[in-house]
């Protein structure tokens, strides 16, 4: 029988996606299970988006898109883009994809030969590693522990560059941690990065709109005009605007980027949906009350998984300022038992808290830290206290 090509030894699902799916089976058998699992914002676009919609499908051409993305499309994201304060993309600097997942994987296969290096920091998303391991990258991890609240330091950054890496990959607003770099923050990183200019800049940057404390969002080409050149800055409707599955990522830089996604797009994709296209350019150029309000809302609801997290006693947690995670130190646990289980690390602990409690969270060590774990706090509002109020009890309970 013919065999599968070597990369596929290299990939691997979700591990997110895997917790997700074994919360989803227990509810289906009957289990009282409360999710803080997958990142899904749980709340839905405007009516503009679907009359925007509805509209496109009344008048669908039949088609064939743009393999850049509709003009449409293209001038809304980049006037989202100016109103961030990133101003001087054209539709030449930019191109869509099927979801920030998506665009991130082109990016990986236009810039990256195998063994080429690619760094970023833990905790990371943990798609980063499963695309660096499918294109065969050079992995190279940046270490950023809750001692550190999570962030990358200007003297990490600089050993890092000094090897050269093809492409440094930067989240902010970080999933899965939820930490917001400080303006000043990112201006001492972006100094550093001026001083390597053999590497290219991602920007993962889909929390953009998702900050709290008026900290506000800040990027490189803020703090250096001149990283223009090498800084890719990626974005997506799935979490500002509620459309997870409507599957629109976005990304603007150089335009030999851009053009490399076109071609990446013409063999992948060919386009997205008309209809989808509408929607995204309708979310993007619309009234933006749904993200502000629901900005409001996770504001508050990180205020009360904080306070939660940090009355257990031992386990720490890092004040998140941005997206929708917490991701608490919880080693505070490893060699107590619970029911007569030993946790012995992050994987242990999930499992027994999911099984004695029935909440569901994901290990940090799928992100690269394994003193962690990252609770996603986008569950329905009336389980947000009983979920947390588990976690206490769970961790109460310990021996």
């Amino acid at each position: 029988m013919p065999q599968l090509a070597q990369r596929m030894g290299r990939a691997k699902p979700s591990a997110i996606m895997v917790v997700a799916e074994t919360a989803q089976r227990l509810k289906a058998e009957g289990r009282d299970v409360i999710s803080f699992s997958i990142g899904v914002p749980n709340f839905l676009p405007g009516e503009h988006v679907y009359a925007a919609a509805r509209e496109a499908l009344e008048h669908d051409s039949g088609q064939y898109g743009n393999n850049r993305g509709a003009n449409a499309v293209l001038d809304a994201f980049i006037g989202h883009l100016g109103r961030l304060g990133l101003d001087g993309y054209t539709r030449a600097n930019c191109a869509t994809g099927v979801g920030a997942k998506h665009i991130l994987y082109n990016l990986a296969e236009a810039l990256l030969d195998e063994g080429d290096g690619f760094a970023f920091a833990t905790p990371y998303w943990t798609s980063y590693m499963d695309i660096a391991e499918i294109v065969g990258a050079d992995i190279q991890l940046l270490p950023c522990p809750p001692e550190q609240d999570y962030k990358l330091t200007p003297a990490q950054l600089d050993a890092a560059l000094a090897k050269k890496p093809k492409v440094f990959l930067f989240n902010n607003p970080s999933n899965p941690t939820g930490m917001v770099y400080t303006k000043d923050e990112i201006a001492a990183l972006a100094d550093v990065v001026a001083r390597h200019p053999d590497t290219w800049i991602i920007t993962d940057d889909i929390y953009n709109m998702m900050v709290f404390d008026g900290v506000g969002y800040h990027n490189f080409v803020h703090a250096r005009p001149e990283l223009r050149d090498r800084v890719i800055f990626v974005d997506s409707l799935s979490k500002t605007y509620g459309m997870p599955g409507w599957r629109v990522g976005l990304m603007a830089g150089p335009e030999s980027v851009a053009k490399a996604m076109t071609v990446m797009n013409s063999n992948h994709i060919t386009s997205l949906p008309e209809v989808v296209s509408a929607a995204a350019a309708a979310a993007l150029s619309g009234p933006q009350d749904v993200p502000a309000e629901r900005c409001a809302e996770f504001q508050a609801k990180r205020d009360q998984v904080v306070a939660a997290l940090n009355a257990i006693p031992g386990v720490v947690c890092p004040v998140p300022q941005g997206a929708f995670y917490a991701f608490p130190d919880i080693s505070v646990a490893f060699g107590k038992s619970h029911g007569g289980k030993v946790i012995a690390n992050d994987v242990d602990l999930c499992n027994a808290l999911l099984e004695a409690k029935g909440v569901a969270c994901v290990p940090g060590s799928a992100f690269g830290e394994p003193r962690g774990l990252r609770i996603s706090y986008t569950c329905p509002t009336p389980q947000l206290a009983p979920g947390l109020a588990r976690i206490q009890e769970f961790f109460a309970e310990l021996a």
